[in-house]
């Protein structure tokens, strides 16, 4: 089906006839879903049927980036599901936005509206511009659909010629995906528009955040720009250059809570022995490189020069990093592991890894847990040397 076929299906959506057929399908599943096609073509068009139940789809998965109020509101692309911002996150860069004062914002590369919708919300007006007419289509249907059609403006245009010059800041969030099977794009420049055109426009505007993939290095971060990487529920989600701030800031941001964790340029933290606390740095601060700011805040050092476990002797509280209390240190041998879980009545196997080669789910087939008790397996290095730790999360 091409491009054109794609926006006269979905322009069939929104007449009274889509919305009622979007009405039908909202709660079916896939196993009632032959049966209810073949029901709801008696009375409609088949390719209209077709196209609801596809959006029917797309909204149930997008439930968890969204919510059930919004996502069962919204209309979504295949790409826009997959690569719009979760709404916590947009929500809060549409703060940040917000308390620097910014009052529009040319949303470049807006896909389907996910950050025009969190900007428009946190009383933003926003320009939204994408070059795929589908995807347009369905973020003008957006703004409709949520009551934020008088603060977002939808424009399918080329971003690298739209005039951004009356807006109070510029946000680019470029296409990381690419190729026949829709891969990850792993070189900025490659991204679509590339890295150096997004760092270009951001540097012409008062304020600017480009959206990138959490794994650049940070060797590319321009020095103009302060660096912000965002978890969300403890899954790292993206990296944000932020210019017009505070230039060379590198910060970890942990979503839901709103914690931010800026960097202070102290060295690599001292390797020890490990202590009764291993404490697992939360995926954001291992991607902004602030170990070393969680090590010092919990007194504690690395079990290994190469890898972000932190140790300490003391429990401390942190919403950077999560803590477990070792009960064993063993080399790493993978009968005396078994016996000790046998001994320990071991059924519930939580096994994590850090530096090694195993795969945990290879491992918990092998040791077989078995009894009413629980425990962590940490399979690192400690010092260089291929370790187990056996603890549990600490209270």
């Amino acid at each position: 089906m091409d491009r054109v076929t794609d926006l006269a299906a979905f322009s069939a959506l929104l007449t009274d006839e889509g919305q009622t057929l979007l009405t039908a399908l909202r709660d079916h599943t896939a196993a009632q879903e032959l049966a209810v096609a073949s029901r709801l073509r008696r009375d409609h068009p088949a390719d209209l049927v077709t196209a609801a139940i596809a959006q029917a789809r797309l909204r149930q998965r997008a439930v968890a980036k969204f919510g059930e109020h919004d996502a069962h509101r919204m209309y979504f692309t295949p790409g826009g599901v997959e690569q719009s911002t979760r709404r916590a996150v947009a929500e809060h860069r549409a703060a940040a936005f917000a308390r620097l004062g910014v009052r529009s914002v040319a949303d470049l590369c807006g896909g389907i509206g996910g950050d025009a919708i969190a900007l428009a919300r946190a009383g933003i007006r926003v320009l939204a511009v994408d070059r795929d007419p589908l995807t347009a289509a369905a973020a003008r249907a957006n703004a409709a659909a949520l009551g934020l059609a008088d603060l977002i403006e939808v424009r399918c245009a080329d971003v690298t010629e739209t005039d951004t010059s009356a807006y109070d800041a510029v946000f680019v969030d470029p296409a990381r995906r690419g190729g026949r099977g829709g891969g990850r794009i792993f070189d900025p420049e490659a991204y679509s528009p590339p890295l150096s055109w997004a760092v270009d426009a951001a540097r012409r505007a008062p304020y600017a955040a480009l959206k990138i993939a959490p794994g650049i290095p940070h060797e590319t971060v321009p020095p103009q720009a302060a660096a912000e990487w965002v978890s969300d529920g403890g899954d790292v989600k993206e990296a944000v250059l932020w210019f017009g701030t505070r230039p060379g800031t590198v910060t970890a941001t942990l979503l839901p809570g709103g914690h931010s964790l800026t960097g202070r340029g102290l060295p690599d933290p001292p390797v020890r022995p490990v202590g009764r606390y291993l404490y697992e740095p939360d995926g954001a601060v291992i991607r902004a490189h602030l170990v070393a700011e969680v090590a010092e805040d919990l007194a504690g050092g690395l079990v290994d020069g190469t890898i972000a476990y932190v140790t300490a002797d003391e429990l401390r509280p942190t919403p950077y990093a999560t803590a477990y209390e070792i009960t064993d240190e063993l080399p790493f041998n993978l009968k005396k592991l078994k016996a000790l879980l046998r001994e320990r009545e071991v059924g519930t196997l939580t096994v994590k890894k850090r530096g090694s080669a195993v795969e945990p789910e290879e491992l918990r087939r092998k040791l077989k847990p078995k009894g009413p008790h629980a425990a962590t397996v940490f399979l690192t290095r400690v010092a260089g040397a291929p370790t187990m730790l056996v603890g549990r999360p600490a209270a």
